[in-house]
């Protein structure tokens, strides 16, 4: 299976890892750590070195109850890493759900647009239709990030998460897109409590009835401290773990911090593979 993005065709036979970059002074586990473009890009060649296969550059926290950040500031913030970055030889991931961002990176040639609305926001359809070769990753998300902890989905949340996503990649193919552009992630974290993040893991792989590859972004998320009792900055072993079962359930992109152990960890789980 090959997902499609401006500069390269991803093969997603083997497991892939994206590398988390937050040029962010608020994000949830890494916030401040790389917030010039100096310090980010460092991070992005050392996620390189570590085995990252993909960099998802963001410049908005998502954090639960996070505030939104201005155009301008978002795109002070991406615009000059993306221009680095895309030297870098890898595929660029940009995780925003701004229009003009989007607009901005697509044109300085990164190769996939990340966003957690699924393009509902005005313009986002057009903006990635009109770049007929980018990668687009559509997230579930319930309610916004402001308001969507405050009251999470309730019942049996898997089929609503499919068809959300589903509807969202018919919107995308009748502007014109190609199925081979798009992932679909179910949005670990993004309006579900700790039980139906753990149901979407455990049923993860009746989400590929939808006939798209999956990213699954578990990295020190707080269902994993719910269940470990680990502080955020303690959660790499989990949230290895949940890479490992979201790859072994089907997913065939993980969104993580800490990439050098979970490409070690995937290194174990497919020499398993080869011999099963």
């Amino acid at each position: 299976m090959i997902w499609q993005t401006s500069r390269f065709s991803i093969d997603l036979g083997r497991p892939k890892v994206m590398g988390i970059v937050n040029v962010t002074p608020d994000s949830f586990s890494d916030g401040g750590c790389h917030g010039s473009t100096i310090a980010a890009l460092r991070h992005c060649e050392q996620l390189l070195k570590d085995g990252a296969d993909i960099l998802d550059i963001g410049g908005e926290s998502t954090r639960p109850g996070s505030p939104a950040v201005p155009l301008d500031e978002e795109l002070a913030r991406v615009v000059p890493l993306v221009r680095d970055a895309v030297a870098l030889g890898v595929p660029i991931s940009v995780d925003t759900y701004k229009p003009a961002v989007m607009q901005a990176v697509l044109d300085l040639g990164a190769d996939i647009v990340n966003d957690i609305w699924a393009l509902r926001q005005p313009g986002a359809l057009a903006v990635v239709a009109s770049h007929p070769q980018c990668g687009v990753c559509l997230m579930h998300m319930h309610r916004d990030p402001q308001t969507m902890q405050a009251a999470p989905m309730v019942g049996d949340v898997l089929p609503q998460v499919l068809s959300f996503l589903e509807l969202q990649a018919h919107n995308l193919l009748a502007l014109g897109a190609q199925k081979e552009q798009i992932l679909l992630d179910p949005g670990i974290g993004f309006g579900k409590t700790v039980e139906q993040n753990f149901a979407l893991l455990a049923r993860q792989d009746a989400l590929l009835a939808a006939g798209y590859p999956l990213l699954a972004g578990w990295s020190r998320k707080s269902s994993l401290g719910a269940v470990t009792g680990l502080e955020v900055d303690q959660r790499m072993v989990p949230s290895v773990a949940a890479a490992v079962l979201a790859v072994d359930r089907g997913a065939s992109v993980v969104r993580v911090h800490d990439v050098r152990e979970t490409v070690a960890a995937l290194a174990v789980w497919s020499a398993m593979q080869r011999v099963g």
